[in-house]
């Protein structure tokens, strides 16, 4: 009788690098299958644990797609102090964090769809969001002070904020293709918010 072959399992490591794992097989899960198309079992199997371990660290479902979020959204920030610390010119600067920004909405568009959609019907995503939104602020205003840029009043720097999302977001779904806009030039208007910023 032939023996079934096991499936490899994770390496045993310490608790912060099993939930790192589940982490990033969540939202890998979510992009390829959507929020909806998949569950804790499946997340679990992707990032080669059992369910149980899943429920060591994550309440459900909804826990692992904030912990995603969350994730994805430092790298975002992390990317951009990098680029700003580019020696570049202002405009150059401008453009390539537009660029940025648009390639990480691509790479994290199901996630941050799967966290919109459930904002206005779930109290607890909502006050996770609203919670980063603050945080962003605060990241765009300790940008500001570093770069010597004028202070700007808060309500600038969430419409700035605001509008670089949505544009993000738009690109990575491919709007400007569906009506018939040319991307070069969304981008080109984007950088010049942005670069008016960093001034």
């Amino acid at each position: 009788m032939r023996r079934r072959r096991a499936v490899p399992r994770s390496a045993r490591g310490k608790p912060e690098q099993t939930r790192d794992r589940l982490v990033a097989a969540a939202a890998a899960t979510f992009e390829r299958d959507g929020y909806q198309g998949t569950d804790s079992n499946r997340i679990a199997a992707a990032a080669g644990y059992a369910t149980g371990t899943f429920y060591k660290h994550f309440a459900d479902k909804r826990d692992v797609l904030l912990a995603a979020y969350a994730r994805w959204l430092a790298d975002e920030w992390a990317a951009v102090e990098a680029e700003l610390a580019h020696a570049a010119s202002k405009d150059e600067r401008a453009r390539r964090i537009v660029e940025l920004v648009a390639r990480m909405h691509r790479r994290g568009r199901a996630v941050r769809a799967a966290v919109l959609a459930l904002v206005p019907t779930d109290a607890t995503v909502r006050r996770f969001y609203r919670a980063r939104r603050r945080t962003q602020l605060d990241a765009l205003a300790g940008l500001r002070a570093r770069g010597k840029a004028v202070p700007a009043p808060r309500e600038r720097d969430a419409l700035l904020l605001f509008t670089l999302e949505r544009s993000a977001d738009a690109l990575a779904n491919l709007e400007h293709r569906a009506l018939g806009l040319d991307r070069d030039r969304i981008v080109d208007e984007l950088a010049r918010e942005v670069a008016e910023a960093l001034a």
